[in-house]
């Protein structure tokens, strides 16, 4: 079966982004970035709902087009509207189901790369095997956690952590659910 894994940047707070989806304060340089374009290449399927999706819209990307190249595409959502193709499948309903018969499927494992309430529904549906954090040096204070609506609270048994720190701050955590 595939791992489906939220590798995802992430202040020390715990918001994905600030409260306007900008992403501008995490740190986009340096080397952790060389680790986690290595990691890009086990995966051959990214998930991601409409803001995450929506955000390249500001560089260019078109409804329907992927942003990342090389990558089947899933967006979760029910407001937008574009054709699916072969790169990029629009999702408007049952999200869970669709992603439940993904995992069973061969290929790489699959890339949850936001946002934040995709990922809180898909934790609450047990789809999730692992959550890679990129914790960046920052505090933001409010914007996107990252999960929305937990029903209760979690407790990861940190034996099942790997962790590795960046001389620029960044402490990538890979947890096992």
């Amino acid at each position: 079966m595939r791992k489906f894994i939220y590798h995802i940047a992430t202040s020390l707070d715990g918001f994905i982004a600030d409260q306007h989806g900008k992403v501008d304060h995490f740190l986009m340089e340096g080397p952790h970035v060389a680790d986690f374009t290595q990691a890009l290449a086990q995966y051959d399927t990214v998930v991601m709902g409409r803001r995450t999706y929506e955000f390249g819209f500001q560089y260019g990307l078109q409804p329907g087009q992927p942003a990342y190249q090389g990558l089947k595409h899933i967006v979760a959502s029910q407001s937008l509207d574009f054709e699916s193709n072969d790169e990029v499948q629009l999702i408007k309903t049952d999200i869970a189901t669709h992603l439940k018969q993904l995992k069973t499927q061969p290929g790489k494992a699959i890339w949850l790369c936001g946002g934040g309430k995709l990922a809180g529904y898909l934790f609450h549906h047990g789809l999730l095997d692992a959550l890679w954090l990129k914790i960046n040096p920052i505090i933001l204070g409010n914007g996107i956690p990252l999960f929305e609506g937990l029903s209760s609270p979690l407790t990861l048994p940190t034996q099942k952590c790997e962790q590795k720190h960046y001389s620029n701050g960044v402490l990538l955590q890979k947890w096992r659910l």
